[in-house]
């Protein structure tokens, strides 16, 4: 080597030896600097494997993911960096409201004590909630290390209450949601009776008996329904994520009965209150019930000369017998005060009920009362008041009725009833355009329907 050297220096200058050593110098000093391609393999390899850094989230909600890089420059300091969101799965505890149950009955099945439940109803806003569960509902848990951590109560479908303990004590939050609303529309003609009839036309039992006392005023379901009669109607149903989940309110129906029809249109006012109307502005509701007992038969009419059934005499009857099965509902035709509330000779067990100052109405044969009332309760058009039975001189169960005025028995089936009240005045304008357009989806229906029928025919 030292040979080679010697010759390099006879045949070039001084001058030209020493930049060669230079460069050698710093090409030298280069490679030692920089890694070997093994080494930044390797790092490479540990940048992709290290996991990425979690940021904790004070409400316990998603957490946010942010990746760091090995190679992060300064001048990219400003540049986003890449965010993956992660939803917590917390593992929650269901517990179903059983019939009895209170909220120590649900804490205990859940592992916690008396001491959590006076601590989560005195220290929150959700004692009203809590202090109202139904069979059905759900209480949901998550405890760590025997200590309440939150708490959910499932009203419903749409609304439920959501408690977390915090460093200050537990904290509410309601959660509502909106159901989508759908129209659906159907119509029935009456061969035997109106629940068959709307059962064919897919209605529920429920929206069956809500159709009845719409009409409950102006028809008598146990006396004028023939066969022929028709109804149509439009109403509410309820989807929540594309789901069916439930009926909402009849908002249009009409109900023809012996050839006359009856319109019923739902209007909301500006108070929020909502209420039937005819097409011309006058409620649907009436001072009375034409009938207390719903889909009863009539077994004795109104009379001054009938045969009594049990004491074989001809005697008056000055009411009206809706026979039924015992047990069966019996609502106080109009609102009123009782004023008569116990056993009343051949009658048995009867309620009489006074309206206004010159109205009463009669109840009697019935196998129980009601109960929490007592004379000089207060009672609502349709509450029930009592059962049907056969107290007293009857042959069988069954309801019998009075209406008398200024303490004149009238005929229940024909005395001619308080006429309904139009709708406020300041209303007017409003209500007559929600009424023409329910009017039009009526016929619109209706129309379309027709078609449909006699395309399939």
């Amino acid at each position: 080597m030292l040979y080679r050297f010697k010759q390099l220096q006879k045949q070039l200058p001084t001058v030209h030896l020493l930049a060669v050593s230079a460069c050698v110098s710093i090409l030298g000093l280069t490679l030692l600097l920089l890694p070997s391609e093994q080494v930044e393999a390797t790092r490479g390899e540990i940048s992709s494997t290290q996991p990425p850094l979690v940021v904790e989230s004070v409400s316990s909600t998603p957490l946010i993911e942010k990746t760091s890089s090995p190679s992060f420059d300064a001048k990219d300091a400003t540049a986003e960096t890449p965010v993956v969101i992660r939803q917590i799965e917390e593992n929650w505890t269901d517990y179903i409201v059983g019939s009895g149950d209170n909220l120590t009955s649900m804490f205990k099945k859940a592992g916690l004590t008396a001491r959590d439940v006076y601590n989560v109803t005195t220290s929150t806003e959700a004692a009203h909630s809590l202090s109202r569960l139904y069979p059905g509902q759900t209480l949901s848990f998550i405890i760590e290390n025997d200590q309440l951590i939150k708490l959910r109560h499932i009203q419903s479908k749409l609304q439920q209450t959501l408690i977390s303990k915090t460093a200050e004590g537990f904290i509410v939050d309601t959660v509502e949601r909106k159901p989508d609303i759908k129209q659906k529309f159907t119509a029935g003609t009456i061969q035997d009776s109106l629940f068959l009839a709307g059962e064919e036309a897919g209605l529920s039992n429920k929206k069956i008996m809500e159709l009845a006392s719409i009409f409950g005023w102006d028809v008598d379901f146990a006396l004028d329904i023939r066969r022929g009669d028709s109804f149509n109607l439009i109403y509410e149903e309820k989807y929540l994520d594309g789901k069916y989940i439930g009926e909402g309110p009849i908002i249009a129906a009409q109900f023809i009965n012996r050839g006359t029809k009856h319109t019923a249109l739902r209007y909301t006012d500006s108070e929020g209150d909502s209420n039937y109307f005819t097409p011309e502005g006058y409620s649907m509701r009436k001072a009375f019930l034409r009938s207390p007992v719903g889909f009863a038969r009539i077994s004795s009419r109104f009379s001054l000369s009938r045969k009594h059934p049990v004491l074989n005499t001809i005697r008056a009857h000055r009411g009206v017998d809706y026979a039924a099965r015992t047990g069966t509902p019996i609502k106080s035709a109009g609102d009123g005060k009782i004023i008569y509330r116990g056993r009343k000779g051949g009658f048995g067990n009867v309620v009489i009920i006074q309206h206004g100052s010159n109205i009463t109405t009669l109840y009697a044969h019935m196998s129980n009362f009601k109960r929490g009332q007592k004379v000089g309760s207060r009672v609502q058009q349709g509450q029930v008041v009592g059962f049907v039975g056969k107290t007293g001189l009857a042959s069988g169960p069954h309801l019998h009725y009075e209406f008398r005025v200024n303490g004149v028995h009238k005929n229940p089936l024909t005395v001619k009833l308080p006429k309904a009240l139009p709708i406020a005045k300041a209303e007017h304008s409003t209500f007559k355009s929600t009424a023409s357009a329910l009017l039009a989806q009526l016929e619109t229906y209706q129309a379309t329907t027709v078609a449909s029928l006699s395309t399939l025919k």
